[in-house]
């Protein structure tokens, strides 16, 4: 018989608060060793997911599996996962080495080897030396890093991790961002993420579960959930985009803006209406005489790596980012090649 790749499993999970149902019939799998993020905007249900692989809530509906026992009615303590949440919860009173060792002192593992696995934590978090030192005197950055050694001294084989550098300024963020992945796969365990940043999502994950209003709108990797989103919200929420109404003629033909464009797309029917979805840095600036489209540049931004130009066609103002810049009140055309038009269902359709 094949072993199950899966660690943990989800299946028809939802959740309801006082008659509001905030999750809405969850199916989810997590395999070993696998960086999974929880991204959506506030409310969307993800944090309630966490929490209840965490054990800290209990679902209304369906199963918990952990390598395939139910484990929905037992308690966080008896889970093998551990929990970091943003607020760090660290206690004040004890020092960084007594803060990561607690775990341990509770479950009355000797001195000796609690030491070595405190040090040998602190090395993994990069405070070596910081054993001695009060909490109250680290930075936030510090601190999140005690936290993250305390949950891991306990060798879970899953860590939940709750929008953990949410406190932390955007410099360090960014620097702890690579940590986390680069601790990840040292460690070599399994990486449950919240979070409500695309950016930070699509840096650390090997997946990303892109969640709105109770449900899970698409799973995969980064580089699917950006070139291929599955409807509006998603390609909205990641990234940047240009969606617009347009119609499906006919298979691998679409007209939007005024305009017939060849795409990629099939299946959609004739003359369907459809969402059309384009990256702004998928549009190219070429002359008028040879554009699919010609507009008028109505503002220019220089966004450090590029520029950002809202182009006014008539029908539509693209969004367009590129290397190259053309002053405002410019006329410039506009050209997308066929793998670059999305083609999706309307919004108002996947319901």
């Amino acid at each position: 018989m094949m072993e199950n790749p899966n660690l943990i499993e989800l299946k028809g999970v939802s959740k309801d608060y006082d008659g509001v149902t905030v999750l809405k019939n969850i199916d989810l799998c997590v395999r070993k060793k696998e960086f999974v993020t929880l991204l959506g905007p506030s409310g969307c249900g993800k944090t309630t997911t966490l929490r209840i692989i965490g054990g800290f809530e209990l679902a209304s509906e369906g199963q918990v599996l952990f390598e395939g026992k139910d484990i929905a009615h037992l308690p966080p303590y008896k889970r093998a996962v551990n929990t970091v949440f943003q607020k760090y919860a660290l206690f004040p009173h004890l020092n960084v080495h007594d803060n990561i060792a607690f775990g341990l002192k509770l479950k009355k593992v000797p001195k000796a080897e609690i030491n070595k696995r405190v040090d040998a934590m602190l090395d993994l978090v990069n405070l070596r030396g910081y054993g001695k030192r009060h909490v109250d005197a680290l930075s936030g950055g510090q601190q999140q890093r005690v936290a993250i050694a305390r949950s891991l001294i306990n060798e879970p084989e899953v860590l939940l991790l709750d929008e953990p550098l949410g406190a932390l300024d955007l410099k360090l963020r960014k620097d702890m961002q690579l940590e986390l992945k680069s601790m990840q796969q040292r460690l070599g365990i399994t990486f449950i993420y919240v979070t409500h940043d695309q950016e930070e999502a699509l840096t650390m994950s090997d997946t990303i579960v892109v969640m709105n209003e109770g449900t899970i709108q698409q799973i995969g990797d980064p580089k699917t959930i950006y070139d291929e989103p599955a409807n509006a919200f998603v390609a909205d929420f990641i990234g940047e985009s240009n969606i617009l109404r347009g119609t499906m003629i006919k298979d691998e033909l679409v007209e939007f803006a005024g305009a017939s464009f060849p795409c990629v797309d099939s299946g959609f029917g004739e003359n369907a209406p459809v969402d059309v979805v384009i990256r702004p840095e998928d549009i190219m600036l070429v002359g008028e005489d040879v554009g699919q489209l010609v507009g008028t540049i109505a503002s220019v931004l220089f966004k450090g790596v590029h520029y950002e130009m809202m182009i006014d066609t008539g029908d539509f103002t693209f969004k367009v980012h590129s290397t190259t810049m053309q002053p405002q009140g410019s006329r410039v055309g506009l050209s997308i090649v066929p793998f670059n038009i999305h083609i999706m269902k309307p919004m108002e359709e996947e319901a």
